[in-house]
């Protein structure tokens, strides 16, 4: 009976013993699942944080793409119009070529010109009343002498020239007044001259005695009536200086036919 009771107790602490060992077993297998599932997640947390990096990485790639994708559409809209340009710059510079090539000869043809328009210059003055004669022969001579120097451009002389004309042009569309000495009767005597336009060119002595008138038929200055024309030549001395307002003046003037 007590060996039964002793078989009895060994069998059941054995059957405790399975039970508590296979419980052991059974807590060291989950711990291990758990810490594979844990190695797993953290390799899969791992791996999104890779993946969110490289997608960050992939999608700022692709925006400096798109930047530089367009940076590079404008360089080619800039480029042609720079092509554009550059041809347009070319043809200019073949007009300038031209230009330059026909300047050397237009160069040549000028000079000659020039010179022609001062000698025609120049007899026209000779031919010409001789009102205020020194001042404009003076500024002949001095483009004359400008000619010859060869830091004045071309362009330059011809301007003076054409400075020259104008001045000639502007002689005819004023009254003006000056003093000068011109031999009256064989005297010398102090005179004011009245220039009006190329119309006429008269002279009056400053004690205002004796009135004078230039003859363009004789070439000389000639005495008028200064009874007739003595006021009238004081007036225009006066309008020339604008001491008096303009007004009909009777002057000697010479017909069309006796200049003929």
């Amino acid at each position: 009976m007590k060996t039964k009771r002793f078989m009895a107790v060994a069998l059941t602490t054995a059957l405790s013993a399975g039970a508590l060992y296979g419980s052991v077993a059974t807590a060291d297998t989950l711990d291990n699942v758990l810490a594979v599932g844990q190695q797993k997640t953290t390799a899969a947390q791992a791996s999104q944080k890779r993946i969110d990096k490289i997608a960050e990485e992939t999608s700022s790639l692709l925006q400096d793409f798109k930047v530089v994708n367009k940076e590079i559409d404008g360089l080619r809209v800039y480029n042609r119009q720079l092509e554009k340009q550059l041809a347009n710059q070319l043809e200019v510079i073949n007009e300038l070529d031209e230009s330059i090539a026909n300047v050397t000869v237009i160069e040549r043809q000028i000079q000659p010109l020039i010179l022609r328009m001062l000698e025609g210059l120049e007899q026209f003055i000779e031919l010409d009343a001789p009102f205020k004669l020194d001042e404009r022969m003076a500024n002949l001579e001095g483009v004359k002498n400008n000619m010859d120097r060869s830091d004045i451009t071309v362009a330059e002389k011809f301007r003076q020239v054409l400075e020259l004309y104008n001045f000639e042009a502007e002689y005819a569309r004023k009254i003006d007044t000056y003093g000068d000495s011109l031999n009256v009767n064989g005297q010398e005597r102090e005179v004011n001259v009245l220039q009006i336009g190329r119309v006429a060119l008269l002279a009056q002595t400053t004690d205002s005695t004796i009135s004078l008138a230039y003859d363009n038929g004789q070439k000389a200055w000639v005495e008028i009536d200064a009874g007739e024309y003595r006021r009238a030549l004081m007036n225009g001395l006066k309008i020339a200086k604008k001491q008096a307002t303009i007004d009909i003046m009777t002057m000697p003037i010479s017909a069309p036919e006796a200049v003929q």
